[in-house]
């Protein structure tokens, strides 16, 4: 291993039904990263609890906290025990009545090193999320750490191309997604398989076209659905890939600790011989900027 290279770890989990025993596992896996080489280790969506976005109710909003707060004290404690850079998702409560959906980035020295808000926000069956979360303002900015600069986005940001080139365009070293994606039980097996490849090869899109790696991690299991509907199967399937979409390592649809070896070199490799940066013609995505073009 040289110094360019970066041991990676994603943690893809299913609810143990609180914010005390998931946390509780998050510690035990993060010590197995950590022992295992580990120096950036990265969490999946929301992980405190059961993903409560497959309904609408007020008493949800029970579960947000300020950050800093319980959670990140408590995050920033293991990174710091470890010695790791320790990528989080939490349910923020910045201020009576306003929330964010948030993933915080601690230094492997425990403090805060950043965050990033979710900017794009799902309000599909099954994914009701605008009624919790407010857009973040906070743009899309990479966060600095001793392990690189990290594109941290969030979930329903992964099909947006904009967010993943804003990232790298601000000098992101990788781009990192904590999710919660899954299909209907109900759906058939071909629509389950469409939904899935779609998601990793939209993932697999951004790495290709920025020319960076990227880290993705999913949670697992049956979560049912307050509203006695099916319920969500959360697909797991988190993965690692290198700047040209290569698979570096690839988790299965149960609860485990993936690890991966990044080398951050390979970036200017491939970007010089697939000028998705230099090519670019600036002078002519004006337009992007329009809602649509009629």
């Amino acid at each position: 291993m040289n110094r360019t290279t970066l041991p990676v770890a994603l943690i893809q989990e299913k609810n143990h039904g609180d914010a005390d025993a998931n946390l509780s596992v998050i510690e035990a896996r993060v010590a197995e990263a950590a022992k295992r080489g580990a120096r950036l280790v990265l969490l999946q969506e929301l992980h405190n609890g059961a993903y409560f976005c497959q309904h609408e109710s007020v008493q949800e909003f029970d579960l947000a906290e300020p950050i800093p707060g319980p959670s990140t004290e408590r995050l920033g404690a293991l990174a710091k025990q470890h010695g790791v850079v320790l990528v989080s998702s939490l349910f923020e409560r910045r201020a009576a009545g306003l929330y964010h959906n948030t993933a915080v980035v601690y230094e492997k020295d425990g403090r805060i090193a950043g965050k990033y808000r979710k900017m794009h926000i799902p309000d599909d069956p099954g994914f009701y999320e605008k009624f919790y979360f407010t857009p973040g303002d906070m743009g899309f900015t990479p966060i600095d750490t001793s392990v690189g600069r990290l594109g941290v986005l969030v979930c329903w940001d992964q099909w947006y191309p904009e967010a993943a080139r804003l990232m790298a365009l601000a000098g992101a070293d990788l781009l990192l997604y904590p999710t919660a994606i899954g299909w209907d039980p109900d759906d058939e097996q071909a629509e389950k398989t469409r939904q899935r490849d779609a998601w990793i090869l939209s993932h697999r899109g951004h790495a290709v076209a920025n020319g960076l790696p990227v880290l993705s991690c999913n949670r697992v299991g049956h979560e049912p659905s307050p509203l006695g509907a099916s319920g969500i199967q959360f697909w797991g399937n988190s993965h690692v890939l290198g700047p040209q979409g290569e698979f570096l390592a690839e988790a299965g649809g149960e609860e485990t600790l993936l690890m991966a070896d990044v080398d951050l070199q390979r970036s200017e490799h491939v970007r010089r011989i697939w000028p998705s940066l230099r090519a670019r013609r600036i002078d002519a995505y004006g337009d992007l900027l329009k809602r649509y073009i009629d």
